[in-house]
């Protein structure tokens, strides 16, 4: 007999035929079902009574656990036995997107879990729509770390990520008439059955304080504050691969005899519990506002944190490896590589330094060779802002010891230039790692990570180009073998294989194989069926199906009807100027004009088009958050007005993230990638939108020049200046030779007007006159660049009338977008920087 009742009541539909039964190894459906019941009911986060999706999920999401702790646990007994050097990847984001979807897909148990689900009265995709994601990043950085886990897991590489286990990560984006409003994210408010915590790994981590000598002339760290380091393990699988590696999240406590009972009970109960106050502060928000001086505070001690930990952490696991023996440290770097994902975790190199002379009694030189050969750094930007530059009594103040020892490796770093290099001696105050300037003293993160890694790596042709050319020129005169280009890529398993599987199975019958899930540069084979009409005709209903998904998503979340047969045109990702989200709107208002402008006969002829635009923009960020308050604006013009909505909507997709994008990305059509050239290091997004057969209308910046190159020229939609030009037309605007185009000047014009709305947007349209100034002179050419752009929106509205043309693109670009995996990306850091090898569990 089966017990069913309403859905919002108790058991919906639980059969009473399933036993309850652990069963965490299940193969067979009915078995996974009655692991499912047994978690329900063993592992209880909920009163008995119910059973809806949201219990489904937690006990589908530990059903899932066993299996993954069965193969976590054989994974960390190998590599203890192997003993092969790991790769210990340091990122203060990993944007994982939801678990469950992912761990029962690189497992190859979906349809198993389908069915048990079935059995117990919910459907799949249901409970998977109960999972939150883990709110630990913000965009392509932390996104990318998180594509490079699961390559790392997929090719058996031993390796770990390490992270900060964010309260509350960035925040939660909602759009109100007044704009972008943040709320806290709400992960971790009940729990996350994919963490275990680790409660014999915790290590200390000391703040502020002072440098004792001791008589033998060596120095400790002592006194300040000392809060304590939590691990918490996140299981990262490989697709259909026994090895399962760990994402290991530190969270920041303070100890019990931190808790001052006697100024409890004396009253004073905020005295008495500050040291917790502090430690919760330390992991409570990814990327705290920073603009007062308590804020930068907290930042540079989360960094540090993150770094601390994680150097004990290896430092341990690499002293415990051999029983018996006494490991030698000059073993250290065969054993350990260290990548620091961008500037962030630069403490990591004054740290291991202090760890191996303070605590490990290792002299300057043997300590230094050790740091040297042991870490790598990747860097992500060449804008001047994001290349970190800490404050020097900032930085004295939070951590004596190491300001120390970074003022000992910039004095050795000179004497190294005068007595090798005299030429460059004019240079040495660009170089240096410490800045001396009277008014602002700063130690410059970049500098140090140059200065001090063995291997610097850009993440993109172009970018890399652009740093050996100008920002590291100098050093690469010096070390011309430490630079290096590791183009970005993405993992195909969720950005194809698992969020479009129409498309999938399309690619599997006429490849005739599903290895390209693993081997990417398979996609190739599908140029010779680009002219084939059944191949289009099937591609084409995989897309409807993908654009009909997320048409029932931007009515669900924004109360918009879009029309599938339109056009999909989509630019996801950060709100930031250089990413010139204010050039696609200012070519929607453009669009819009003209569309007004119209006969209803003229209408008719034109391509309709949904554009929709989503990311976050920080929160002090104030121009950033103009442009979401226009686009909004626009939209809620333009998608009301009788005349032209059937041609054209302007939608603001709110809260952008993985699971966000996993809808958006297969249904595009085109995409937008239109920084300004030079800017950009790499771009994932544009990979993922071409590797779902999306077109890219976009300039010659980061990986997009790669893409290019890859899917054909004919396939790509291209406009604006080139990176070499960008200087000379900065100038050339500054000397006031600036001509606008007068389509430019209708689209400002038309803002200016008032015809969408009060709000004043002049601040934000000032930001692109005048010809230099600070938040003037229009710093990334959206005015040069407009007219190309206008162009080639064109070509695309043209294009895409031609069916069998544009499906033919569509493949091309998917068939084009094999160099793009993240697989290829980690087996080339893994042979060229780390020299780690597969692990591959027996």
């Amino acid at each position: 007999m089966e017990t069913t009742t309403k859905s919002n009541g108790s058991f919906n539909k639980t059969p009473d035929k399933i036993p309850v039964a652990a069963h965490p190894l299940a193969e067979d459906p009915t078995d996974i079902a009655s692991n499912i019941k047994y978690h329900s009911q063993y592992s209880p986060h909920f009163s008995p009574i119910k059973f809806e999706p949201e219990q489904a999920y937690y006990a589908a999401a530990e059903s899932v656990r066993d299996r993954l702790i069965q193969q976590w646990n054989e994974t960390y007994l190998h590599y203890h036995k192997v003993d092969p050097k790991q790769t210990y990847y340091l990122s203060m984001e990993f944007l994982q997107g939801r678990a469950l979807t992912n761990a029962i897909g690189n497992l190859d148990i979906q349809d198993a879990y389908s069915s048990a689900l079935n059995k117990l009265g919910h459907e799949l995709e249901e409970i998977t729509e109960q999972e939150k994601d883990m709110a630990l990043g913000n965009g392509g950085l932390g996104r990318l770390a998180s594509c490079f886990l699961d390559s790392m897991a997929t090719l058996n590489l031993p390796a770990w990520g390490y992270g900060l286990r964010y309260r509350y990560g960035l925040f939660k984006q909602s759009i109100s008439k007044s704009g972008q409003e943040e709320m806290a994210e709400d992960w971790l408010e009940k729990f996350s059955p994919w963490e275990v915590v680790r409660h014999d790994v915790v290590f200390p981590v000391r703040f502020f304080g002072r440098v004792e000598v001791l008589p033998t002339g060596s120095r400790k760290w002592v006194d300040g504050e000392v809060l304590q380091a939590l691990a918490y393990d996140i299981p990262i699988p490989g697709y259909k691969t026994k090895n399962t590696n760990s994402l290991r999240l530190w969270e920041a406590k303070a100890s019990a005899q931190d808790f001052n009972l006697f100024q409890f009970n004396d009253g004073q109960y905020q005295s008495a519990a500050e040291l917790h106050a502090r430690a919760q502060q330390i992991c409570a928000v990814l990327y705290p506002g920073d603009a007062t001086e308590e804020g930068k505070l907290l930042r540079l001690k989360q960094q540090f944190f993150l770094c601390s930990a994680s150097l004990q952490d290896i430092i341990s696991r690499f002293k415990e490896r051999k029983e018996g023996t006494k490991r030698e440290w000059s073993e250290f770097p065969t054993k350990v590589a260290v990548q620091l994902n961008d500037t962030h975790p630069t403490l990591a190199i004054p740290e291991l330094m202090r760890l191996l002379m303070d605590e490990e009694g290792l002299g300057w030189d043997e300590a230094w060779d050790v740091t040297s050969r042991s870490i790598a750094y990747t860097n992500h930007t060449v804008l001047p802002e994001a290349l970190e530059k800490w404050s020097q009594v900032v930085m004295s103040k939070l951590l004596p010891r190491h300001m120390e020892i970074i003022e000992e490796i910039d004095k050795r770093f000179i004497a190294m230039i005068k007595s090798t290099r005299p030429d460059l001696e004019n240079k040495i105050s660009d170089m240096r790692i410490l800045d001396h300037n009277p008014n602002k003293p700063v130690v410059r993160m970049a500098n140090l990570c140059v200065v001090s890694g063995h291997t610097v790596n850009g993440v993109a042709q172009l970018h890399s180009d652009i740093l050996k050319a100008e920002l590291f020129a100098d050093y690469v005169s010096i070390w011309p073998n430490k630079f290096q280009n590791k183009t970005n890529g993405i993992t195909p398993r969720r950005w194809l294989r698992f969020c479009s599987p129409e498309l999938s199975q399309i690619i599997t019958k006429w490849l005739k194989t599903d290895k390209w899930v693993t081997n990417l540069d398979l996609l190739v084979g599908l140029r010779e069926f680009a002219d084939n009409p059944e191949l289009q005709a099937e591609w084409e209903s995989a897309k409807m199906a993908n654009k009909q998904r997320l048409a029932q998503y931007i009515l669900k979340v924004t109360g918009e009807t879009i029309d599938p047969n339109t056009l999909f045109d989509i630019q996801v990702k950060r709100i930031h100027e250089y990413k010139r989200q204010l050039l696609n709107i200012l070519g929607a208002v453009y669009r819009y004009k003209k569309l007004k402008e119209m006969s209803p006969e003229e209408r008719k002829a034109t391509t309709p088009r949904t554009i929709m635009i989503g990311g976050k923009a920080f929160a002090t960020y104030t121009n950033a958050k103009r442009i979401v308050k226009l686009v909004d604006d626009v939209g809620a013009v333009v998608n009301t007005d009788p005349e032209v909505n059937e041609y054209l909507k302007v939608v603001f997709v709110p809260n952008y993230n993985v699971s966000v994008a996993e809808v958006l990305i297969p249904g595009s059509e085109v995409s937008q990638h239109i920084s300004t050239a030079g800017m950009e290091a790499s771009g994932t997004s544009n990979m993922k939108f071409a590797l779902n057969g999306c077109l890219i209308i976009g300039t010659l910046d980061g990986a997009n020049v790669e893409i290019r190159e890859e899917v054909g020229e004919d396939n790509f939609f291209l406009f604006g200046a080139t990176a070499d030009q960008v200087p000379k037309l900065r100038k050339d605007r500054e000397n006031g030779l600036f001509k606008p185009d007068p389509r430019y000047e209708e689209a400002k014009e038309l803002i200016r007007s008032k015809a969408f709305g009060n709000y004043d947007y002049n601040p934000l349209l000032d930001s692109l006159e005048g010809n230099s100034g600070y938040g003037r002179g229009d710093y990334f050419l959206v005015g040069h660049d407009f007219p190309t752009y206008i162009d080639i929106q064109a070509k695309v509205d043209e294009a895409y009338k031609d069916r069998k043309r544009w499906i033919k693109m569509s493949i091309l670009s998917t068939a084009g977008s094999g160099k793009f995996s993240s697989d290829r990306t980690i087996s080339q850091y893994a042979k060229e920087i780390w020299k780690i090898e597969a692990c591959p569990v027996p």
